[in-house]
Parts: C-alpha cells; sequence; structure tokens
C-alpha cells in the first residue's frame, strides 16, 4: 500500500496524475466497497451463509485510505476537482 502510495504522489507531483484523477481512483475503489457489500449479502441470502468477513474490512480500508490520499494530495499539490455535470 505505501509503495502505492508513493507512486500516486509522485505521479501527481509530476502532473502525469490530475487531482480529478485521484477523485475518480478514490469514487472507484468506494464503488467496489459497495459492490463487496452488496454481493456478500447476495450470497449470504442464498447459501444461508456469510462469507469471509475480512472482504468487507479490506474494502473498507482501501476506501478510507484512497480518502486520505485524496485530501493529502489535495492539500499538497493542489488542483482543480472534477467538474460534476448535474
Amino acid at each position: 500500500m505505501i509503495l502505492l502510495q508513493t507512486m500516486i504522489c509522485y505521479l501527481r507531483e509530476k502532473n502525469i496524475l490530475s487531482r480529478a484523477d485521484i477523485e475518480v481512483l478514490r469514487e472507484r475503489v468506494e464503488a467496489r466497497m459497495e459492490d463487496a457489500r452488496a454481493e456478500k449479502a447476495v450470497r449470504a441470502e442464498a447459501s444461508g451463509s456469510a462469507d469471509l468477513p475480512c472482504d468487507a474490512a479490506i474494502a473498507r480500508a482501501a476506501a478510507r485510505e484512497m480518502r486520505e490520499l485524496d485530501e493529502y494530495c489535495g492539500k499538497r499539490y493542489g488542483g482543480k476537482h472534477r467538474r460534476r455535470v448535474n
């Protein structure tokens, strides 16, 4: 995880990744967390038992790390947020 964080910060520093790119990555991680949570609930209903409890915990930890990295890069390197179209 430290290697990934370092690479993302380095790419942001060199302007290869924008702040908007990091926001998109964060949103993808959070979406996968929600997908894992929904999939686990469906499996539990179908089989009558839950899957390994670590799946959701790992997804939550990854989402939290991406939010923290997004905040850090925003403070350190600045940049514009992604434009949201309503």
